[in-house]
């Protein structure tokens, strides 16, 4: 029996069930919610005075549709990527229980569907989520990132899309506070990727994926991460400010700020994985708690 006729055996035998468990992994659930609730924080930040059920679904479905298709799509383009790595390898791509032209068609649906929906909401709010899934998918995943380390740039810009998208459609126009919103995003995005890139820099370095640990070595990278992580923070509380978050709010975010920062500058000086990993989930929790305190706080 050939692979090509072991994967269509694996295919015929899922149900629907099975079949939505796969496409789930491909769609990086986690990722993909986090990037739906700044889409969303971004649109409360401006404190729209109107906001009916129908909006909050249409703002969701529209950035879950074109965030996931785009994440298919980079995992198809990925592929041979992910079989040689050892944390990827049994993504549902590289192990043919999904096959590539059938993953390729659901990108191509749901990325459409997902534009074409945001661009029915509004014209600008469909420009961005447009740019943020071409920056994704073809600058990103296609030109830049078997070529150089700065691609996860690009990433970053691509991930600020969303938020930046939500601050649009509310004030009806791409803001300062849009941009800082964004830039936080985008800074934040080094201290997820490039963890990662630290830890499986051996299997990044088998697949022939440019890192900066392997460009310029774990001490820069770290404090790369430390810096950006930092900076993000200092954008995050500048745009909380312009929207007048304030009160105990106010207070949570600034001493959850400040948490980061010490962490982020002992990690400077401190070589431990450890606590570079503590910092990458601290992050995390620091990001998706202030993308809430947008959401409810306003």
């Amino acid at each position: 029996m050939t692979n090509e006729q072991a994967t269509n055996n694996k295919i015929g035998k899922m149900n629907l069930w099975q079949w939505i468990k796969e496409y789930s992994i491909l769609i990086k659930p986690r990722q993909t919610a986090l990037l739906m609730v700044t889409g969303w924080a971004g649109f409360s930040s401006a404190r729209c005075p109107v906001v009916g059920w129908e909006l909050s679904l249409a703002i969701l479905g529209s950035l879950f549709l074109a965030i996931g298709g785009c994440t298919i799509f980079n995992m198809v383009f990925d592929k041979d990527i992910d079989t040689i790595m050892g944390r990827t390898k049994k993504r549902p791509l590289s192990t043919g229980t999904i096959s590539v032209p059938n993953a390729l068609l659901v990108a191509s649906i749901m990325s459409g569907l997902g534009v074409g929906w945001a661009f029915t909401i509004d014209i600008l709010y469909g420009w961005i989520i447009l740019a943020g899934l071409f920056i994704d998918a073809v600058i990103y995943t296609i030109v830049l990132k078997r070529v150089t380390p700065y691609s996860i740039i690009w990433g970053g810009i691509s991930g600020g899309m969303p938020i930046l998208a939500g601050r649009a459609l509310g004030v009806g126009q791409i803001d300062l506070i849009g941009i800082l919103l964004a830039l936080a995003i985008l800074l934040w995005i080094p201290t997820h990727i490039l963890t990662f890139t630290i830890k499986y820099e051996d299997q990044y370095a088998a697949a022939g994926i440019p890192t900066f640990p392997s460009a310029y070595g774990v001490d820069v990278t770290r404090k790369i991460i430390a810096w950006s992580t930092v900076l993000s923070s200092f954008a995050m509380i500048t745009a909380a400010r312009l929207v007048e978050v304030q009160g105990y709010f106010l207070i949570f975010l600034i001493l959850f700020s400040i948490g980061l920062i010490i962490l982020s500058t002992v990690m400077v000086y401190r070589k431990s994985f450890k606590l570079n990993f503590s910092l990458f989930k601290l992050a995390s929790v620091y990001m998706l708690g202030s993308m809430l305190l947008l959401i409810f706080a306003l």
